[in-house]
């Protein structure tokens, strides 16, 4: 796992640092994790999986068809175009 160094941080922030994490019930290096994660990783973002699931729901795509397409392809290589 990596470790970081913060340098030159205020007081005023280290103490609200140390505050939240006596909140929480924590220590101050693992609320600066905590912090970072729900930064970094927001729980609502964005998955690529998930809206490729959603959008062939929407459409009606099942198994069926990406079998069809499955059987129908062609593994002989393309033929390259000639201008």
């Amino acid at each position: 796992m990596a470790a970081v160094t913060i340098r030159r941080l205020s007081e005023e922030a280290h103490r609200a640092l140390k505050v939240c994490a006596a909140q929480h019930n924590s220590n101050a290096e693992a609320e600066m994790r905590a912090i970072l994660e729900a930064a970094l990783r927001p729980e609502g973002r964005g998955r690529l999986g998930t809206a490729l699931s959603q959008m062939s729901q929407q459409i009606g795509l099942t198994n069926a068809d990406v079998e069809a397409l499955e059987h129908v392809s062609d593994a002989s290589p393309a033929e390259p175009m000639r201008f």
